[in-house]
């Protein structure tokens, strides 16, 4: 990647299952250590845009590139390199229930690295310490909160130390404390790894405390009607639809992030 290349663009890209069209000519760069945020109203395909930047469906038309690479043009082994500097978290953790934290974190690192075991439980132990479960190593996941949960979810998506780290709706079935406790780790996480931030959310508390850049897609034009840093957007935008969605309905343009 060069120096003046974003870390990841979409250009000219189409959403559709069949010959339903969810989003079209959505057009949009991430710098290199943004924390990028997808939103908007329920159905208009953030989740489904998530899926095509991280290999898991291939758009209808249009491309995503990871700096100068067209990520979609590319062979299998191609992009799986490319998605093997991704961490990713799903929105219900996706933990394995068998297995305790430590099995959990340490699957990336065995299943990408040569790494000696003893090695292995060391970078495990120091991960869950980022997100501040030291000493629930043995634990299960039935055995936490949710946000423990979320928790250690986020320290197995670094596990790798990752280049792009995508959320799915992150403070989803948080309480609003857990949900500020989860962005401040987002936004710690981000800062020791140098990493580009992707995160899909309707959360506005969220959205305003930690974006610093977005796009706001709709589910009736079908395309997107917002970019920019969501605060900006709020007090700038003259969009109804975008409005009503940044104030809850009020029109209020007061950033609230508690």
């Amino acid at each position: 990647m060069t120096a003046s290349a974003p870390a990841i663009t979409v250009k000219a890209l189409t959403m559709a299952y069949g010959s339903f069209v969810l989003q079209q000519d959505l057009n949009f760069s991430i710098a290199q250590g943004d924390i990028f945020v997808i939103m908007g109203g329920s159905g208009c395909g953030k989740s489904t845009l998530l899926r095509h930047m991280i290999g898991l469906k291939p758009p209808a038309a249009g491309s995503v590139w990871y700096g100068e690479e067209n990520f979609w043009e590319l062979p299998d082994e191609e992009r799986d390199r490319i998605i093997r500097k991704a961490g990713i978290l799903y929105q219900s953790g996706a933990l394995w229930s068998s297995m305790t934290l430590a099995e959990n974190v340490a699957l990336p690192l065995l299943h990408y690295t040569d790494l000696m075991p003893e090695v292995i439980q060391e970078l495990v132990a120091f991960k869950l310490s980022l997100v501040g479960l030291s000493g629930f190593e043995e634990f299960y996941p039935a055995q936490l909160s949710g946000g423990m949960r979320k928790r250690a979810a986020l320290a197995r998506a670094i596990a790798l130390d990752p280049d792009y780290l995508f959320f799915d709706e992150p403070s989803a079935g948080l309480d609003p404390i857990s949900a500020k406790n989860l962005d401040q780790l987002i936004l710690e996480i981000r800062e020791s790894l140098g990493a580009t931030v992707v995160i899909v959310t309707h959360d506005l508390a969220s959205i305003y405390a930690i974006a610093t850049n977005s796009i706001f897609l709709d589910s009736d034009s079908k395309t997107m009607l917002a970019e920019g840093d969501p605060k900006t957007i709020l007090q700038e935008c003259t969009n109804p639809t975008v409005l009503n969605f940044l104030t809850r309905g009020t029109g209020k343009r007061e950033v609230r992030t508690v």
